[in-house]
């Protein structure tokens, strides 16, 4: 497909590549259509689409918490499947909207889980983590402006700072792929635009791939260099954000609903 004109760097493998790619869940319920879809190293892609559209369906996808149920995954040129998946979830980064952080151990402890999936056996079970997973964690921290909460509970953050905490645990993935399900949904427009700010940051500095669903059309038109929208489970919108105009809104989210009448007694 073609790609639009100031989308991000383009190379010879898309780091996503969707051929047909839908989900049917057995009891009839189809959650995405069918698609088509590739996505460039580096790029920022934003998602939009009202709640139950398929934009939390797409994510899972893509990481294979829910496989499709036709079509293939591809990331970086390797298709998704159970011999994959592993490898591929390792360079997978997930920053979700409830931070999914566990709130009893400290901001380090969270952050190296990160690491988990670079390692096996009973050392990563018990958290014991080489001198090495510390180091990438501490520049993790760095990155998003927490060194100095590392030794505190996740719990006492503020919802921010507990967002920020799951970017640095994505960032010790060492990923080329970051997934961001609606990742400033929990949070106020300031501390979502400090987020996305971060998130923009990352993806520009270390040309990390972005795939970020978001309810908020200003934010997409803001940050990403591409978007697509999607409608009961449909692609019905893959441009720039500058064409992001009132007809393709009507598109995602559907005609406007009519104002209703006013009271008799405001009209006096």
């Amino acid at each position: 497909m073609k790609r639009p004109d100031d989308a991000g760097p383009e190379t010879s493998v898309p780091a996503i590549e969707l051929v047909d790619v839908g989900k049917r869940y057995p009891n009839g319920f189809v959650a995405l259509a069918p698609l088509s879809l590739a996505v460039p190293a580096g790029q920022f892609l934003g998602v939009l689409g009202a709640s139950g559209a398929g934009k939390s369906t797409l994510m899972r996808v893509l990481n294979g918490l829910a496989p499709a149920t036709s079509g293939e995954v591809r990331v970086g040129g390797v298709t998704l499947g159970p011999r994959t998946q592993r490898a591929i979830r390792a360079r997978t980064g997930m920053i979700f909207q409830q931070f999914n952080l566990v709130g009893r151990l400290n901001v380090m402890t969270n952050v190296l889980t990160g690491r988990l999936s670079h390692r096996r056996g009973l050392p990563s079970l018990l958290h014991l983590f080489p001198r090495d997973d510390h180091d990438i964690a501490h520049e993790a921290l760095a990155r998003v402006g927490l060194v100095e909460k590392a030794w505190e509970r996740a719990d006492r953050l503020s919802g921010g700072q507990q967002q920020r905490v799951g970017i640095a645990r994505a960032l010790a993935q060492q990923p080329n792929l970051i997934l961001a399900d609606e990742p400033v949904a929990s949070l106020d427009p300031v501390t979502s635009a400090e987020i996305l700010d971060l998130l923009r940051a990352i993806n520009r500095r270390d040309g990390i791939t972005m795939v970020v669903s978001l309810h908020q059309v200003d934010y997409v038109r803001r940050y990403a260099d591409r978007v697509i929208g999607l409608h009961r489970g449909e692609l019905v919108f893959d441009d720039v954000p500058g064409r992001l105009d009132a007809a393709a809104l009507e598109r995602i989210y559907g005609p406007r609903r009519a104002a209703p009448p006013e009271p008799a007694d405001a009209l006096a």
